[in-house]
């Protein structure tokens, strides 16, 4: 028997098969998010309907979203790269943000904006506040921001507001960056990490988008670019962007929202003119990496549709800002794109439920899941879950080869019913498993009714 997997006391999520040995009369499930509230409409002169590239962080209390500003497009603004902009948008909700009085960088014969920096990298300028505890606090803050080949420059803050370059020149990175490349710091690595864009080749076309990743002690010296890998049979799909994050709470756990593109569809054929004409339909998807190269496709699916609005049903919409901010004990807000080309240009908040992506499901007529043998740390199981009203969940615990351990059985389990995101699992005898800790052990669960979405010990 091969060693069991230690996840000690982490949160682990059911957004792919890690855990899971077998499934009966279960199924993997996908959850889209809520669309809640616009919480940014575009405005001339600082913005226009080809504004876009948000991205999101949190520094404390407040909620920043970067993003490229007016986006200069036709012959008449030859050399814009010069005045390209990246603007800032600042929240303590997560929900009503407002464009703060900067007073940093001249634009429109005015510093009275928000915006917080000018040039050609501000077409695609992404933030992070450096969570390394190695990090001086002048460069407290990073982003990248570049195009085309081999064009992506670095940058470091100590505020989030005052830039400058790490070095001189671009980033020593090979790949085709005009796309929203996302750079963070993982402190279950404890490396840096950029995802960005390259082009798959493809028979007879001029390749595919796709996504590609490095690392870096220092954010200065890269390892060599490396693509995506996913499961054989996995289709190939264009993706514009990434959103790549590490999972707040379970950092061990990459997260990641592409754009899907199709080039090849339109949909709105009736004549209706939009500021930016383009080819194409967009959606989101979601998938999930415990390396950061080996990508889970569980889901093919769309985890963000266009939905009935029409101004959706063309292309870059449904693109997600990198980012999960906290607005609630039990809500997660992220924010998509809307409308993009057309003068009706917004940001949405979508919201889920923490750690809700994704859940083990089972209808009504009831279903289970055995995980391979692991080790934990800690004394009681805690369930993140959702049941209906006549629905439950009970958890036998079983030694590693599938005995049930007296004490924790299925028939000693109390039924689990309601919505939580963090209940205790008790038997008849409680719900301590502290003498079982450190040992091989299988969970079994059998779900009615019932979505469950992840657990932690502790």
């Amino acid at each position: 028997m091969s060693a069991p997997l230690s996840i000690g006391n982490r949160i682990e999520l059911f957004v792919d098969r890690y855990l899971v040995e077998a499934l009966r009369d279960a199924r993997m499930h996908l959850h889209e998010p809520v669309r809640r509230e616009v919480v940014f409409q575009v405005e001339a002169p600082m913005e226009n309907a080809c504004t876009g590239c948000y991205n999101v962080t949190q520094e404390g209390n407040r909620v920043l979203v970067y993003y490229r500003g007016f986006y200069p497009i036709g012959p008449r603004f030859e050399g814009w790269e010069a005045t390209q902009t990246a603007n800032l948008i600042v929240s303590e909700d997560g929900v009503w943000f407002e464009r703060p009085h900067l007073g940093l960088v001249e634009t429109n014969r005015s510093k009275d904006n928000h915006v917080i920096y000018q040039g050609y990298e501000g077409h695609n300028f992404t933030v992070f506040l450096d969570r390394n505890p190695a990090s001086p606090p002048e460069r407290r803050f990073k982003a990248v921001g570049g195009s085309s080949h081999n064009n992506l420059h670095g940058f470091v803050s100590p505020d989030g507001l005052h830039w400058s370059r790490i070095q001189d020149g671009p980033l020593d990175i090979v790949g085709a960056f005009d796309s929203v490349n996302v750079p963070l710091w993982d402190a279950h690595a404890k490396k840096y990490r950029l995802f960005s864009r390259y082009f798959e080749p493809s028979q007879g076309g001029h390749g595919i988008r796709a996504i590609q990743s490095c690392m870096s002690d220092d954010f200065i010296h890269w390892t060599p670019p490396v693509a995506h890998v996913y499961d054989p049979g996995v289709p190939m799909e264009h993706f514009y962007t990434n959103a790549t994050m590490t999972c707040p709470g379970a950092e061990h756990i990459l997260l990641s929202f592409p754009m899907r593109f199709l080039p090849d569809r339109t949909k709105i054929n009736d004549g209706a003119e939009y500021d930016y004409q383009g080819e194409g339909v967009s959606d989101a998807v979601f998938m999930s990496s415990r390396d950061g190269i080996h990508w889970d496709r569980t889901f093919l699916e769309a985890w963000l549709r266009p939905g009935p609005d029409r101004c959706n049903w063309t292309h870059r919409n449904q693109v997600p800002a990198a980012g999960i901010v906290t607005t609630a004990p039990d809500e997660w807000s992220m924010y998509v794109t809307e409308h993009y080309g057309w003068s009706t240009n917004r940001l949405r908040r979508v919201t889920v439920r923490p750690y809700g992506f994704a859940s083990i499901n089972a209808g009504y007529r009831g279903g289970e899941v055995i995980t391979r043998p692991i080790s934990f740390s800690g004394q009681m199981l805690y369930l993140n879950y959702a049941t209906s009203a006549a629905g439950s969940i009970k958890v036998e615990i079983q030694d590693a080869h599938a005995n049930p351990i007296p004490g924790f059985s299925i028939d000693d389990c109390v039924p689990i019913f309601g919505d939580a995101t963090d209940e205790a699992v008790l038997w008849r005898n409680g719900g301590d498993i502290a003498a079982l800790a450190g040992s091989p052990v299988r969970l079994r669960f059998v779900l009615q009714d019932a979505d469950l979405f992840a657990m932690r010990t502790g």
